[in-house]
């Protein structure tokens, strides 16, 4: 029996968003945000266990999802590998430096800088959808300049992904959508950067005492089936209504985390 600080309701409600979660993870990105949102909004847990609990998840959520996008073959160019390789190296000293941060930010900031990065992702989203989401700049994978774009971009998204106990995608997509990477190529790289990220983080939170294993197993257990749904979902339809829908649930919530 799991031993946690509140009812069999909030179990329901928890599992619930969850699965709801990992579908996103896999179809568009930024799903696992709204774990780390509903460990934070809905227990009373400290924000160091809100951010060590959901790295810990999404370590298998990692493994799952980048096994799923592996075995559908958008991981099989060079410049896909090449993305991903340096996405996850660089992300890992970002992930160690995002958990030792936390331990020096209190509970109402942490939910400020969580509100702060829902809206901008979320402005982010609708604003670029309604543009057509044309990227930014376009990058080139196998070039030098590229490269140590991309080095940079992984250790800034470690460190934000590290701090705030969010999945690696969360960041990652939106921001490889705004650099020219094609949405399942995006969602893909971002699974197998996540890996490094959690496993990383979770290490730093797990070593401070910051991890609840039976919350982990609560939410983690249903955030992998939805992974394996929404990768299926991913490649069924047409994923723009899913980011406006996204885009906007992202701004709603992000002032109520903010308060």
């Amino acid at each position: 029996m799991l031993s946690l600080p509140f009812g069999y309701t909030l179990m329901v409600l928890l599992v619930v968003i969850a699965f709801l979660s990992g579908i996103g993870i896999t179809t568009i990105g930024p799903g696992g945000i709204f774990v780390t949102i509903a460990l934070y909004s809905l227990t009373p847990i400290s924000s160091a266990e809100v951010a060590g609990t959901a790295h810990a998840t999404f370590i298998a959520t990692g493994i799952v999802g980048s096994a799923a996008y592996l075995y559908s073959g958008e991981m099989e160019t060079g410049a896909s590998r090449a993305i991903a390789t340096i996405l996850s190296v660089t992300s890992i000293a970002g992930a160690l430096m995002g958990a030792y941060l936390n331990t020096y930010v209190p509970r109402p900031v942490f939910g400020l800088l969580l509100g702060g990065v829902a809206m901008t992702i979320g402005g982010i989203i609708l604003y670029r959808e309604r543009r057509g989401f044309n990227p930014l700049y376009m990058l080139e994978a196998m070039t030098r300049k590229g490269q140590i774009i991309l080095g940079i971009l992984g250790f800034v998204l470690g460190i934000c992904s590290g701090l705030l106990g969010i999945g690696g995608p969360v960041l990652a997509v939106p921001t490889l959508l705004l650099i020219g990477v094609p949405i399942l190529l995006a969602v893909a790289v971002a699974q197998v950067q996540s890996i490094f990220i959690a496993v990383f983080a979770a290490t730093g939170y797990f070593l401070q005492g910051d991890i609840s294993l039976p919350l982990a197993v609560l939410v983690g257990i249903p955030l992998l089936v939805g992974v394996i749904v929404g990768w299926k979902v991913a490649h069924l339809v047409d994923p723009a209504k899913l980011k406006i829908a996204l885009g906007l649930i992202l701004l709603s919530v992000g002032p109520y985390l903010a308060l």
